[in-house]
Order: C-alpha cells, then structure tokens, then sequence
C-alpha cells in the first residue's frame, strides 16, 4: 500500500477513482476513456508537484518509510558480499552495516546506515541513528580496505549519530571525529553517497570522500531542519523556514561545490522505482571510480585535502573605528 506524504494527499482522491474503476473492470468505453483522462490528470499533476518541491517537502522524500537503502543498492548491483560486523571493542551496531563485495568488476568495501523498513526492523537498526561501535566498525573496515588497496563505497541515511547517555558515555564524539580524521588520510580511493538523509556528524563520520554523489531528493545538512528551528525560534513548527535557510538539497549543495554529483531520481522519489535508481547510482559509481583510480595516490590524497579546505565562505569588514577591533563572520 502506498504511504502518500502530506504534499502528495491530492494525488490521493484521484488514484482511489482510478483504482475503483479499474477493480469494476468495465469494458464499456466510456469506462475506459474516463481512466485514462483521470490517469493523464493524476500525472500530469504529479509532475507538477514534484517541480516545483519546497525543501521541507524534500525533507519528507528523504525520510520517507520505503525508501531504497544500503542493503537495497548493495543487492542490486554488488555480488559476493559478505557482510562483517563488530568493532572489536564493545559490540555490533545494526544501524551501520558494512562488508567487501564486487561491484563492475572489482573489490570494493561497502559501508552504509541501514534504518530498515517495518516497525521492528527500524528498533532493530535504531532508526538508523549510530552508535559510537558504529562508526568503529565502519572504521576497522576502512582500514581494512586501505590495507587491501580496496576502494570504500559509503552510503549515508542518518538522521544524525544516536544521542544517548550510553552513547556519550562510550565515546560518541571522539569515534566520529577519529573517523573524520582517518578518512581524510585513507589511501584508498572514497566514494561518499547521501541516499536519504545527511545528518550533522552522523553523516560526516561516513563523508569525508574523494567524491561526494547525492540523489535528487537527499538532504545534507550539519542539523535537523527541526533542531534548527528550536534552536533559533524555540519553535519546531518553524521547520519548513528552516529547511529552506539551511540550503540543505541536492542542487543547492551542487551550486556550492560541497558535492560533485546530482542523480536523478523518478518521479515521486526512489522509493517509486528502486531498480531505475539503482541503475542511475551505479553508473556514476563506475564512471567515478573510474576516474579516480587513475589518480596517484599521494595526489588523490591531497586533492582531498583541497577539496575539504574550499568548503568555506567568509567575509572580513573593515572596522567602524581605530578603536573597534575587525569584525569576520562566517557562513
């Protein structure tokens, strides 16, 4: 059954019609000829909806139940592979799974959060929130790659890294701040892609990539649309105001050089058609690998490191007086 997201509810009373329609299978024309007028309509509507979408509503499309996941684009177009769990230091957290696996002919380790689909797969995968044996895991398998000269796929859907006292308690800051660090210096080639949403350091611990791919509909952002909002307006009504101020979409990060690729999406999101969407990621996946494993390493490396130095805009004003001191702020 389709889950219609609060934008998409006039889609709604139109394909209840059709449905009706075509469950009294009528073979009289004007039966007929009223399906496909109310079809035309219903997607005629639906295009215009999804071209003209407001960064809340894309918020909703990222977060959406069905949405594909690691696990769905891994099946699709990876073979062999083996999933490994644990951290060696505390436990296995199901909210990152991560493996080797070969994708167009080569090894490759794949990382990626997994929030699963029902009720219980997501409590399984704490709604794809990480816990600091998380992003251990992910990083004793990047080290593992890197020891295999393997490239690292990582897939990021996280809401944001899981917020517990359990998790202060074992480490959460300092797991995710090693990550950052050891994926700045790996001497594999990385391929970062945000599939849904792209939370604060929760997504940033699985980030720091040669090159950064985003699906139409993801979002990326270093805070929730609605942690914005409290913060600034002590309102989590205010989202939508927020969303749109954080610059968080897939073309606005592209604008600003923070990402190197946009892939488009179906109609209605790839929740709509996973196997199209896959196809499309794996392509530029290939196409980007190809492209940088011709790359030295020791030059691919600093070409990540240039890369993560760009991202920053900031003025400096002259000051109003010999006795204020200058004033820089920075966005």
């Amino acid at each position: 059954m389709r889950e219609y997201l609060e934008f998409e509810k006039p889609l709604k009373g139109l394909d209840e019609r059709i449905e009706k329609l075509t469950k009294s299978n009528s073979s009289k024309e004007s039966v007929q000829r009223l399906i496909r007028i109310l079809t035309t309509r219903r997607n005629q509507h639906e295009a215009e909806l999804y071209q003209n979408l407001s960064p809340w509503e894309r918020t909703q499309i990222a977060r959406h139940a069905q949405r594909p996941s690691v696990l769905t684009y891994v099946n699709a177009f990876c073979q062999d592979f083996h999933e490994l769990h644990g951290d060696r230091i505390f436990g296995d957290d199901q909210a990152i799974v991560g493996g080797f696996a070969t994708f167009a002919g080569r090894s490759v380790c794949v990382i990626g959060h997994e929030k699963g689909r029902t009720l219980k797969e997501r409590m399984k995968r704490n709604f794809g929130m990480p816990n600091p044996e998380g992003y251990r895991k992910a990083l004793r398998l990047m080290r593992l790659a890197e020891k295999f000269r393997h490239p690292i796929l990582t897939f990021i859907d996280t809401p944001g890294a899981y917020p517990g006292v359990g998790a202060e308690e074992r480490g959460q800051a300092e797991a995710i701040a090693k990550n950052l660090f050891v994926m700045a210096r790996l001497q594999v080639p990385i391929i970062s892609v945000i599939t849904g949403e792209g939370g604060s350091g929760g997504a940033l611990a699985l980030g720091v990539a040669d090159r950064i791919l985003m699906l139409t509909h993801a979002i990326y952002s270093v805070i929730s649309p609605e942690g914005c909002a409290a913060i600034l307006w002590n309102d989590p009504a205010k989202a939508p105001d927020a969303a749109t101020a954080l610059k968080m979409t897939a073309e606005e990060l592209h604008a600003r050089g923070i990402i190197d690729e946009v892939i488009p999406e179906p109609v209605g999101g790839a929740h709509r058609d996973p196997d199209s969407t896959a196809t499309q990621l794996a392509i530029s996946l290939d196409t980007h690998l190809q492209q940088i494993g011709k790359i030295p390493i020791d030059a691919l490396i600093q070409l990540r490191y240039d890369k993560y130095r760009s991202m920053s805009a900031f003025a400096t004003a002259s000051a109003q007086s010999t006795e204020d001191p200058p004033e820089t702020t920075i966005s």
